[in-house]
């Protein structure tokens, strides 16, 4: 192949190794005019499904923009490069081995999440807040339980439901309104009052 440096055609492979968990070879190559050195990977070139989105739209499997999501989760965490390669090409084999043309993003995301489990906990958690839409600390809190359950072999707990969200108005109104004293209520709500109440004395 060319060198990617000075462009001569002609390079030599000085190593060759497995990588990928054997689903691709990786080769260190020297140009035979400058002498420089770089690697490159051969791997075999099958057709993967159609990703289904949430919309129903449909995308090409792109394993470069899983990539790119795994590394943003994965931002300052001390995970060497070559399992990041690895896991990508776990997932790749994964969604490949379903044998279906067409995988819901769900399925994608989860596998995407199971192996940034085993990568880094951290980046786990960074990528599950934006996945599953986190919209607040309790949520995080919810995760956080469930991962240390998995980690230490409990049993899934059952996941709560958030509570119904109040309009924004009623939220701010309930908690700063005293309790209506019953000189305040309405005449259909106040208090029963013992016979003869409210007759004019005699």
């Amino acid at each position: 192949m060319y060198c990617p440096f000075c462009g001569h055609i002609e390079t030599k492979v000085t190593d060759s190794r497995l990588a990928g968990e054997g689903r691709q070879i990786r080769r260190r190559r020297e140009c035979l005019a400058c002498g420089e050195r770089f690697t490159t990977f051969e791997t075999a070139e099958l057709v993967m499904p159609m990703v289904v989105k949430g919309d129903r739209t449909r995308e090409a499997f792109d394993q470069s923009k899983l990539r790119s999501g795994m590394e943003k989760a994965l931002e300052k965490r001390p995970v060497p490069r070559a399992q990041v390669d690895e896991a990508l090409s776990r997932i790749a084999h994964k969604v490949r081995a379903l044998g279906d043309r067409e995988v819901p993003a769900r399925v994608v995301g989860e596998l995407v999440m199971e192996e940034l489990r085993q990568l880094d906990e951290v980046a786990y958690v960074r990528f599950a807040s934006v996945y599953r839409h986190f919209e607040d600390v309790e949520a995080f809190h919810e995760e956080i339980r469930r991962l240390r359950d998995q980690r230490d072999g409990k049993p899934p707990r059952e996941q709560k439901r958030p509570a119904k969200r109040q309009p924004a108005a009623d939220r701010d109104q309930l908690s700063l309104l005293p309790a209506e004293s019953p000189a305040e209520l309405p005449a259909e709500s106040a208090p029963e009052q013992g016979p003869g109440a409210g007759q004019a004395p005699k």
